[in-house]
């Protein structure tokens, strides 16, 4: 995924939690009091590059809980779930976003791009 974003030297990290942790860092860092399936937190710019290393871009947090559940009324198995969801959120990472009809679609077809790039051997 990263090499389809042209970011193959960038770092991510990737947490596989559960509905109540996820929670408390939906409340605590968006304000919304509910369990969510994955957020994303951006590293800043003078964070994202420590000492000429890799460009870090930030963490992506996933709900294995509401995964489970998406996945089983999208009647698919869970890894293809958290495969679209990893996509999503690292696509936030990079600047995407869905707050109109137009960015979502334009980030619903970069997802697919990504996961169809991370299939491929």
């Amino acid at each position: 995924m990263l090499g389809r974003l042209q970011l193959a030297d960038a770092e991510l990290s990737v947490l596989l939690t559960n509905d109540p942790n996820i929670r408390i860092l939906n409340r605590r860092y968006r304000g919304f009091d509910r369990s969510t399936d994955v957020l994303s937190f951006e590293m800043t710019q003078t964070e994202s590059v420590p000492h000429g290393g890799d460009r870090l871009l930030g963490d992506v947090v996933i709900s294995l809980d509401t995964a489970a559940r998406q996945a089983m009324s999208r009647r698919r198995p869970i890894e293809h779930e958290v495969r679209w969801l990893l996509a999503h959120g690292l696509l936030h990472l990079v600047g995407f976003d869905h707050e109109h009809a137009e960015d979502k679609r334009t980030m619903v077809l970069w997802t697919q791009r990504l996961i169809r790039s991370a299939a491929r051997p």
